[in-house]
């Protein structure tokens, strides 16, 4: 698995950064499915995926084309697997609405290929709990895939001195958090992704990432650290 903060680096276009991981990460793949239910800016779900479906095949892969009928199946002759970013509330209420929860772990958890982007990250994890989306739609459940034993923040910004917005910062949303919730928290910084394979979570990419553990003091891992080993 890829687990990226972000789909888009500033001055880069869509996918740009991560051109040479999705081409290895999908090498030999033959029918990868595109999860475009977290619908950024409203774009319908034929757009989003087309919009996958040409970066894919600049790639020479192939991404199935969207039909909501006939999902399901997609999902169970798919060989890779990539879920867009956006609203991760949308893109979760419609995994719930479609019973696509257990097929879509189980495909993960049999060992394909898989690439999240912002909210296609944020539900591999424990919750959505972490997440930076507005709640646009009701969910009948925050709890996520569960495909690793944490939260993920993508998108994880710093608090920047001097600037005049009052609002709370990341840091002290996701110190929130915790006052009703145990499980480790990793802020992902744009350009940062997380490598997984087997019980392996490999921090990768530009950036470091921000670990926050209840009732302990904040701390920053650099790329190449093992979160299998805070977990």
């Amino acid at each position: 698995m890829l687990l990226a903060s972000t789909s888009t680096i500033y001055g880069q276009k869509y996918l740009e950064y991560l051109l040479e991981d999705i081409k290895i990460l999908f090498s030999g793949c033959e029918k990868i499915i595109f999860i475009p239910y977290a619908q950024p800016s409203g774009i319908s779900h034929i757009e989003y995926t087309n919009k996958a479906k040409k970066v894919f095949e600049s790639l020479n892969l192939n991404i199935l084309d969207y039909t909501k009928d006939n999902i399901k199946e997609q999902l169970e002759i798919c060989d890779g697997i990539f879920t867009g970013g956006g609203n991760t509330f949308l893109l979760l209420n419609k995994l719930y609405e479609f019973n696509l929860i257990e097929d879509l772990r189980y495909k993960i958890n049999s060992g394909i290929p898989y690439l999240g982007t912002s909210a296609g990250t944020n539900i591999c994890g424990l919750s959505i709990g972490t997440t930076n989306d507005m709640p646009i739609i009701h969910v009948k459940s925050f709890e996520a895939l569960g495909i690793i034993d944490l939260n993920i923040n993508p998108h994880y910004i710093d608090q920047i001195e001097g600037i005049e917005h009052m609002g709370e910062s990341r840091k002290t949303r996701i110190n929130e958090f915790h006052n009703l919730n145990n499980q480790l928290v990793v802020g992902l910084r744009e350009g940062s992704s997380l490598s997984v394979m087997g019980n392996d979570i490999i921090l990768t990419g530009t950036k470091k990432a921000v670990i926050f553990k209840k009732g302990n003091k904040l701390f920053e891992i650099e790329t190449g650290f093992n979160l299998k080993n805070l977990i």
